[in-house]
């Protein structure tokens, strides 16, 4: 047998450290570079029942799949499953993927493809006045990298400093909502004006002839909170038109959260766009053992034709930045106006007022649980012994109230906290998985001492905890909300499934292994039973190990309703 044949990674566990480079793809079917897995038991992405067989990849696709199939590289897949690659839906990975491209966080996992731009705020379109506040605004999500060159400003620059930076996965991109809203007027809270909403879709417009695939809103984070359901009407008539889709980050998950289901299915309806509801959860007290009302809503919508999808990750807590629990009004101007506010003792009694009795609207219209709040992450190195502990901890210890606290964080930190929300329920995150229009998203932020361990483990905790161990859905369902069915939301026509002619991002896997081995306490441990990872025919996992190839590129539209592939 001609080649190289590599076997499987031992029990301990993988490393994300790099190992040796992957060779490369050559030219021709069998020629230098191209690899079969031999006797791999194939879950092709589309629901189907698996099958075993041997594929070969050469020239970054998928090239054959049959019986006994030669190349110079064999791999030994006896016993392992190989998958597409997985695709993560709701990724916050717009920085990491410049500052540490071999992105060990996702590839570790099996993501070859992330989508970027989520809830509605990012780094493009912007201009030399918002791009700052923006950074200052989005540092608790992405940090603030001193010396880092922001040498973009709209979304086709962006997207091509991706593809000069070198990569480890693909990439795709949204416009967000409240990035546009920022370039065209502002921290206001109020409605557009005619030029405005003009310039608007303007502006959205070119960036989806740039190469974005739909737009975000985030509608509890200023300033994409301040806009009525008319004005995303409009804006999401120009994402129809170029064959994209609506990515909300909805106005509730707590006390309204059924009313902002609907009236992101309403603005569907009205504007003819697709809709993908991100990070699909039903939180808070109020809100537990009420799944079932969602999926009958989503259900009515499927039926009556409305082209819906959504996401979700299988952990309880949230995630997000301490400055999100503010009321709105308390963040209208952009970061520079939260801190004054933060500084005048009649603005700070009116905030507690909002987080104590009344329900924040940044808080989903309940009133603060202090007790379900830990931080995450600080900037300020002197807030540090924060992170781990709830703000209850922190007020009772100090002798202070919750409030207290969390005011004070804000102040000197500079609304770059980050916590985590323990807000979710067991049993509506199991029945949202269920539904057939379900896919996968991390929501992952990669920055802080003790982030979300669902950076790291959402789609090993899928396969290990959810399918295998607990059998909530069968592999074959699980990979095809990994692969198949957000290729298809994405428009990425030959990504997604195994078959010849797709491109060749892979993972294969040990069905019996697999597992997210990050926690709480340690988020960022590497998943186990990950074997190998292909992006674009090119290894960025090998034997467990990440190989520090960066093959991956930004996935653009490349003209009105289409996509790349």
């Amino acid at each position: 047998m001609a080649g190289e044949r590599t076997g499987r990674s031992g029990a301990g566990g993988l490393s994300w450290l790099p190992g040796p480079e992957a060779s490369r793809p050559g030219p021709g079917r069998s020629g230098p570079g191209a690899t079969v897995f031999r006797g791999a038991t194939v879950v092709d992405g589309t629901g189907a029942d698996r099958y075993r067989a041997d594929v070969r990849i050469a020239d970054g696709l998928i090239t054959e799949i049959g019986d006994r199939l030669d190349a110079p590289e064999v791999v030994d897949a006896d016993g392992l499953v190989l998958s597409p690659g997985f695709i993560d839906m709701h990724a916050h990975s717009d920085l990491a993927l410049l500052l540490e491209p071999e992105h060990p966080a996702k590839v570790t996992q099996g993501v070859t493809c992330e989508v970027l731009g989520q809830d509605g705020l990012s780094y493009a379109p912007v201009d030399d006045t918002t791009l700052p506040a923006l950074r200052r605004q989005l540092a608790g999500w992405n940090g603030d990298p001193a010396g880092f060159d922001w040498d973009w400003r709209d979304v086709a620059g962006y997207l091509d400093r991706l593809d000069r930076t070198g990569t480890a996965v693909n990439a795709c991109y949204l416009v967000p909502h409240g990035t546009l809203r920022t370039l065209v007027m502002g921290w206001a809270d109020r409605r557009p004006t005619p030029a405005e909403l003009d310039r608007m879709r303007q502006v959205l417009a070119k960036s989806l002839l740039d190469g974005a695939v739909g737009m975000s809103s985030g509608l509890t984070y200023t300033p994409g909170t301040y806009a009525d359901t008319a004005e995303l009407v409009e804006l999401c008539r120009i994402v129809a038109a170029y064959g994209g889709f609506h990515a909300p980050h909805q106005r509730s998950y707590g006390a309204g959260a059924l009313e902002g289901y609907e009236e992101m299915v309403e603005i569907s309806r009205q504007s003819g766009c697709g809709l993908h509801l991100t990070h699909a959860t039903m939180n808070f007290g109020v809100n537990r053992g009420r799944a079932g009302e969602l999926l009958e809503l989503l259900d009515q919508a499927l039926a009556d034709g409305v082209d819906l999808t959504l996401d979700s990750y299988p952990y309880l807590p949230g995630s997000t930045t301490l400055a999100a629990l503010l009321p709105s009004w308390a963040a209208e101007g952009g970061p520079a106006a939260t801190l004054a506010r933060l500084a005048d003792p009649a603005q700070c009694a009116r905030i507690r007022y909002e987080v104590e009795e009344k329900g924040s609207d940044g808080c989903h219209g309940v009133v603060t649980d202090w007790t379900t709040i830990q931080i995450s992450g600080v900037r300020s190195a002197e807030l540090s012994p924060a992170v781990g502990r709830t703000v209850a901890e922190l007020a009772v210890e100090e002798g202070r109230t919750g409030t207290e606290v969390f005011l004070d964080l804000l102040r000197r930190d500079e609304l770059a906290t980050t916590i985590l929300q323990h807000v979710g329920h067991e049993e509506n995150v199991r029945a949202i998985m269920r539904h057939r229009a379900h896919t996968v998203g991390s929501d992952g932020l990669l920055v802080g001492a003790r982030p979300h361990p669902r950076a790291w483990g959402t789609f090993p905790r899928y396969l290990g905890h959810y399918s295998r161990e607990l059998g909530v859905l069968s592999l074959e369902e699980t990979i095809a909300r990994m692969t198949g069915r957000p290729a298809a939301r994405l428009g990425l026509h030959r990504r997604g499934r195994i078959a010849p002619g797709h491109h060749a991002d892979l993972v294969l896997l040990d069905p019996l292994r697999v597992r997210d081995a990050a926690t709480f306490e340690h988020p960022r441990r590497p998943a186990e039973g990950i074997e190998y990872v292909y992006v674009n025919g090119t290894a960025v996992v090998r034997q467990g190990r990440t190989t520090g190839a960066r093959p991956g590129r930004a996935l653009r539209r490349t003209d009105r309703g289409t996509r790349a592939t």
